[in-house]
């Protein structure tokens, strides 16, 4: 795989999608035109997941839904959660690989760098540590290297 010398990568949480793919388009007009877009709750259910590449044609969007098992289980009640994504580049796609993507997290390969866009809860969240444990038991059944797992604690310990 090519190595990639040089990206600009840059984090949003988006609280919303319609809420934030205006700041979205911003960051990427911007003088920074980021490489890596890594967002975080685009609440975005697995039917609406087209729109980040429908609105954002000069990013590849990877990513999943958090709401996948809410919505299999009956109407919507409440307002929608969670969901990471990472945009990447056209010109960089035939670089990129996901490697793994989850409710929380998704982890991508751009060349020979390793992205990891975790979303974990605020420190408030009463279930915070069980829920970082089962972002690092998905991460570790889920095939993902052992250095790639520490990789993403290491994230995570930066985090909390």
């Amino acid at each position: 795989m090519t190595n990639v010398k040089q990206l600009c990568i840059v984090s949003y949480n988006m609280h919303g999608f319609f809420q934030g793919v205006e700041t979205v388009k911003d960051l990427i007009c911007s003088s920074l035109c980021p490489d890596v877009l890594l967002v975080q709750e685009h609440w975005l259910t697995p039917a609406n997941l087209y729109l980040l590449g429908e609105t954002i044609t000069t990013h590849y969007a990877y990513g999943c839904s958090a709401m996948t098992d809410r919505v299999t289980q009956g109407p919507l009640v409440g307002r929608p959660f969670g969901g990471v994504s990472v945009l990447v580049k056209n010109e960089l796609r035939s670089v990129t690989e996901c490697v793994f993507c989850a409710d929380r997290f998704a982890v991508i390969r751009v060349g020979s760098v390793i992205i990891i866009n975790v979303y974990l809860p605020c420190s408030g969240t009463a279930d915070r540590l069980n829920i970082i444990d089962d972002v690092l038991q998905e991460a570790w059944s889920g095939g993902l290297s052992i250095q790639t797992v520490q990789l993403l604690l290491a994230v995570i310990l930066i985090l909390t």
